[in-house]
């Protein structure tokens, strides 16, 4: 088995909300890392050396909840050498707040727009297309980053990091524990003209003594919570904490958890079932 297969998961839903996001929040949990919603529920996508087929029957059999859907799915294996087909078939361009288009090497320009992207994803989750990311790009776009420090936390494709270095940040750190999103965000930081955004391979055990004016983790709820305490110490003073990944039945646990650490509130976004919290040092 290749390090680069990748096992796609392919399920039905009848209702199809609010539990795909449901299972899409809890499947992240267990290591998947890319999503595509469909009409009728959604794919999802892990690497082959970190699928757990038990763990995954486990989350979509639903147990111990009281009401269910009807599910329905299968999975199978993608050779590595054949994913670039898999998801050039299925990546379309994304146009987020009207100002932030993302379209992979292959898809035509925007002319006009304010902010344009080229991200080749490959395996790498935050293309846009996600509530998660599509939310934090929103929240970028009003934020000012001219001169301040950033931190991504779960980079996945770089976009986030890309976005924030275009708009002016410096320096950018960018870190992922997935071997295919660290190499991935280098590509695509070449690719958009931003070389100089340091990405590292590894999770917040990276972190030491450096600081950041903002720090952005669009990561899962549970990792979030792990690492919180982590964040909030290489926060600047006045710094700015952007948060998602996680759903809005989350929300209380996500607020309290950061609030109890210091951090003020300061607002919200919502996408379906999903949210992208901001809070300040």
């Amino acid at each position: 088995m290749s390090s680069l297969d990748y096992v796609e998961l392919t399920c039905r839903l009848n209702p199809v909300q609010p539990w795909s996001d449901i299972f899409i929040a809890e499947l992240a949990e267990i290591g998947f890392e890319s999503f595509e919603e469909t009409d009728l529920g959604f794919k999802a996508y892990v690497g082959a050396a970190d699928f757990n087929e038990e763990l995954m029957k486990a989350v979509l059999s639903l147990q111990g909840a009281e009401a269910k859907p009807e599910v329905e799915y299968e999975y199978i294996k993608i050779d590595g050498k054949n994913w670039n087909q898999v998801w050039e078939s299925n990546f379309e361009p994304v146009l987020i707040g009207n100002a932030c288009y993302v379209r992979a090497p292959f898809h035509a320009e925007m002319p006009g727009v304010e902010m344009e992207f080229v991200i080749e994803p490959k395996m790498s989750f935050g293309t846009g297309h996600h509530e998660t990311t599509s939310l934090m790009v929103e929240w970028l776009l009003e934020e000012t980053f001219e001169g301040k420090s950033v931190l991504d936390m779960g980079c996945g494709t770089g976009l986030l990091a890309i976005m924030a270095a275009r708009k002016g940040a410096r320096p950018v750190m960018a870190i992922d524990n997935y071997i295919y999103a660290y190499e991935n965000t280098i590509e695509n930081a070449q690719r958009n003209n931003t070389p100089w955004i340091n990405v590292l391979h590894g999770d917040a055990s990276q972190l030491g003594n450096e600081t950041y004016d903002v720090i952005i983790a669009n990561i899962t709820k549970n990792v979030l919570l792990q690492d919180m305490e982590k964040f909030v110490s290489v926060l600047n003073p006045g710094g700015v904490l952007l948060l998602s990944g996680f759903l809005e039945k989350d929300r209380n646990d996500m607020v309290s958890c950061v609030e109890d650490l210091g951090l003020a509130f300061s607002g919200e976004k919502k996408k379906k079932d999903w949210l992208a919290l901001r809070f300040v040092k």
